[in-house]
């Protein structure tokens, strides 16, 4: 029976906690650009839903680390303001852009929590199944981003390679502070 290494464990709480925040914000910069300056009904729909299960999925880590008696990153002030920055950006150029947003974020997560998988030993077996549930959904956050308009060609190409290097950025430093 493979046991979870316990600071491997910390790490993986810590930063999905994050990440699945961040996720939110990144939700709740788009819709205040859609609310306040741009007007897409569709694609506030597409984002509303996405974000309620970025809710479910914050809820559970947030459970976690106090059950757990963990303390979250200490950089989510900062990861709070750059994701409603990102979203809010993202959004006011368009729905390519906001869509991209969410496709590139969303493809780097599902290769993070496939690296998580393999680092969770049988002892935690919840972990495992809602990680498991949660890429799942992070998927068909992708695919939704790719069938409304995300696209990496021209110039969005720049945008993808700048927001999955700053995703993994905040994914590196969340592990460890």
């Amino acid at each position: 029976m493979k046991k979870t290494d316990q600071k491997i464990l910390e790490e993986i709480i810590r930063v999905d906690h994050a990440g699945e925040r961040g996720a939110i914000k990144i939700y709740e910069g788009q819709l205040l650009a859609l609310n306040t300056i741009k007007e897409d009904k569709n694609l506030k729909r597409i984002i509303e839903e996405m974000k309620e299960h970025e809710k479910e999925h914050l809820e559970y880590f947030e459970k976690e680390i106090h059950k757990r008696n963990m303390k979250p990153t200490y950089m989510l002030p900062l990861w709070d303001l750059m994701g409603i920055s990102l979203g809010f950006g993202t959004a006011l150029l368009g729905k390519k852009a906001a869509m991209l947003c969410t496709a590139s974020v969303e493809e780097v997560i599902e290769n993070h929590y496939e690296n998580q998988l393999s680092k969770i030993g049988d002892d935690e077996k919840d972990l495992k199944t809602k990680i498991e549930k949660f890429k799942g959904d992070e998927v068909n956050h992708k695919n939704t981003a790719y069938e409304s308009g995300a696209t990496k060609s021209g110039l969005y190409s720049i945008m993808d390679k700048i927001i999955r290097t700053g995703s993994k950025i905040a994914i590196t430093i969340s592990e460890k502070i």
